[in-house]
């Protein structure tokens, strides 16, 4: 990713992540170290103010804005708002919790926001595709999320054209699927991948790489290929003992090298 020499603080990309919930702090963290990972200038976390304090301790770069409660909630909406009219983009549902309000809250804020968005976990419901039209979004369900979102999997061509986003299917092998038809599947990876937290790294990254002016659509390529390299590099190391921190260390070098990850790596 080329940079301007004489750009700003804020120029090489603005990302926001929101999440969290009583008993989920990691995910949307593990959102947030994936962005700052990915070179973004500044990097905003809203989550409940249960985990402000662990959320400061995490990066001394985060600017953290803490929501009272235990999830997100109908109150927040306009703080969140706020904030996201100022980012270049947006990586909303790691770690939230899955109750009616909290939910309706969410799809409430996806219908409202006014930058570019990347959705996972609890942000993925049956009205997602509807609330994204218009928008640049990238979508990364699993696929039972997939199933939660009233979308088979023979239709994600036709999901992405309708909705105008990018669908990033994750599994043992990723599908990738444009709105203009364009598909590809990334292979790699191992079973090492599945500890907690990669979905939500992946999200993180693919935030990132759209902040610095990449394409949803190969951003998304781009970090697939860069989360299942980061796990073949780890399982040479530590076999399948290694978690979700480690892969996101990895994220620097494999995007930065003087040969970056290429359609073949």
């Amino acid at each position: 990713m080329n940079r301007d020499p004489h750009s700003h603080k804020g120029d090489n990309g603005k990302v926001a992540v929101v999440g969290g919930s009583r008993h989920q702090h990691g995910a949307p963290l593990f959102s947030a170290l994936a962005a700052e990972a990915s070179g973004v200038d500044l990097i905003y976390v809203l989550l409940p103010d249960w985990h402000e304090n662990v959320a400061k301790e995490t990066s001394l770069n985060f600017q953290v804005i803490p929501l009272n409660g235990e999830s997100i909630q109908e109150e927040h909406i306009d703080t969140i708002l706020n904030i996201l009219a100022t980012m270049d983009i947006a990586v909303i549902g790691p770690g939230i919790a899955h109750g009616k309000e909290n939910i309706k809250t969410v799809q409430d804020i996806i219908g409202a926001s006014s930058c570019s968005l990347v959705l996972d976990a609890t942000a993925l419901q049956p009205k997602t595709l509807r609330h994204v039209k218009g928008k640049k979004t990238v979508l990364t369900p699993h696929l039972g999320e997939l199933e939660r979102m009233g979308c088979p999997q023979k239709d994600l061509k036709h999901a992405a054209q309708e909705s105008g986003a990018v669908i990033l299917l994750k599994g043992p092998d990723d599908t990738v699927v444009s709105p203009d038809g364009r598909v590809q599947t990334i292979a790699g990876g191992n079973a090492g991948l599945t500890v907690g937290g990669t979905g939500d790294a992946l999200a993180g990254l693919i935030a990132g790489l759209i902040a610095q002016k990449m394409e949803p659509f190969e951003a998304a390529i781009l970090a697939s290929r860069t989360i299942k390299k980061a796990g073949e590099l780890l399982y040479a190391q530590k076999g399948y003992a290694y978690t979700t921190r480690d892969v996101i260390s990895q994220i620097p070098t494999l995007l930065f090298a003087k040969r970056p990850l290429s359609r073949d790596a």
